[in-house]
């Protein structure tokens, strides 16, 4: 046994004589309030996808000693990070509806005016940020947010998951509005998805979910190209569809919709060494995934999964690999391992932590730390990934957002709580 597969069955033994995986894997069909979507798989677990014992690939990092600095403090469910570049400072969205502006150096917290109107229940609310890739030259924040409809340029009843863009002019976001409406609007709130980066090529990913659809089988809304939900999108910097999606020329589908077949994806990052498109998304219970995005690709949900059943140790559905037609994930936490369910990722490429370029970082919401991935190989076929030992697992934090300083290389996380701070892992 590994020392980090020693260390999660500790955490296991002790989940279970206090009886905190029954409480989360119940908590993770309720999907409201602090225990929101973190709650979807529950505790810590082992993971399905690759292996992870004594065969595994060696470790460089994991010996790297760090420290963990609070930055800023007082956030009301912080949920996007993004740094502007050229300038330093870090762009921070809350779940109610606030957009803030950071000093890093200084801890200084500046309120950004020109936020949108958001649907701020359940899961929903102000959600990710993200910036145009030629800032400063071109002004453009990016967030991704739910709204009603009575607050969206677009016709429904419920809510739905949007993409915003306006100039920013610090102290105020000018000329903000949605360029994108991922329809159709649903009378439920939970599960938004929403994170958005910028791809190699300047297209815009964002990640919608499948709005707690639970109508299982062939005819769920993931498995239906035709709308944007559970679908990641790829757009362009205005927020039309890319003209080189898979679905451009197809009448039936939406030419918005880049992959489908996911259920609540919450962490996306773009591979360095590769360009390719990476996502964490959550299982029902358990059965937690990363994917890589392939143009074009079935994910699986809810035809194919590695969940239980809430409540059960039932499967949920065939596994990816008992079908020939969806795409496998990567790494995945089968039924019964307690899961990992994810909001944040990133690639880690600074130079404070030499050992760590090229590591996967996600974090995990219910499971309450931060880990660290070493990835081999590339595209969803070929590539092997193993989980490491995790880190701040003592902080009983519920880790949400996450993003590397670029003039430094401190890893950045969002902690989510109702009175929560952003902190820097630093090296010690």
């Amino acid at each position: 046994m590994t020392r980090r597969s020693a260390h999660l069955a500790d955490r296991r033994s002790v989940l279970r004589a206090t009886g905190g995986l029954a409480v989360l894997s119940t908590a993770g069909c309720l999907g409201g309030g602090g225990a929101d979507d973190g709650a979807d798989g529950g505790g810590t677990g082992t993971d399905g996808g690759t292996d992870d014992g004594d065969d595994a690939l060696p470790d460089d990092g994991d010996d790297v000693e760090y420290a963990v600095e609070r930055v800023a403090e007082g956030f009301e469910d912080p949920w996007g990070l993004a740094f502007l570049p050229g300038d330093g400072r870090l762009l921070v969205t809350e779940r109610p509806g606030r957009l803030s502006l950071v000093d890093p150096g200084s801890g200084t917290v500046e309120s950004v005016a020109g936020a949108p109107d958001v649907f701020a229940a359940g899961q929903g609310g102000l959600l990710d940020v993200a910036v145009h890739p030629d800032y400063p030259d071109d002004r453009r924040v990016y967030l991704t947010y739910s709204a009603a409809a009575e607050d969206s340029p677009a016709d429904g009843s419920g809510a739905t998951t949007h993409v915003g863009a306006g100039r920013l002019d610090p102290p105020a976001l000018s000329g903000f509005e949605a360029v994108r409406v991922a329809e159709p609007f649903r009378d439920t709130d939970l599960h938004f998805g929403s994170r958005a980066t910028f791809g190699p090529d300047g297209a815009l990913f964002v990640t919608v979910g499948d709005r707690r659809d639970t109508e299982f089988g062939p005819d769920h809304v993931s498995q239906d190209p035709s709308n944007e939900l559970g679908a990641t999108l790829r757009l362009t910097p205005d927020g039309d569809a890319h003209p080189d999606n898979p679905f451009a020329d197809d009448p039936d589908a939406s030419d918005a919709v880049y992959s489908y077949g996911h259920r609540n994806p919450q962490a996306m990052a773009v591979r360095p060494e590769t360009g390719a498109v990476w996502q964490c998304e959550h299982g029902e219970e358990d059965g937690d995934e990363i994917n890589v995005v392939e143009r074009g690709g079935d994910y699986g949900w809810p035809v194919a999964s590695e969940a239980c059943r809430y409540g059960t140790d039932d499967p949920l559905a065939p596994g990816h690999d008992e079908r020939g037609d969806v795409v496998a994930p990567v790494h995945y936490w089968p039924c019964g391992s307690g899961g990992f369910p994810p909001s944040g990722a990133v690639f880690y490429d600074g130079d404070a932590f030499p050992a760590w370029r090229g590591d996967l970082f996600a974090g995990t919401l219910a499971a309450q730390y931060l880990g660290r991935f070493t990835v081999e190989g590339a595209g969803a076929a070929e590539a092997d990934v193993t989980e490491r030992d995790p880190l701040l697992d003592d902080r009983e934090w519920r880790m949400r957002a996450i993003a590397v300083e670029p003039s430094t290389g401190h890893l950045y996380v969002a902690v989510d709580d109702p009175d929560a701070p952003v902190v820097r892992i630093v090296p010690a």
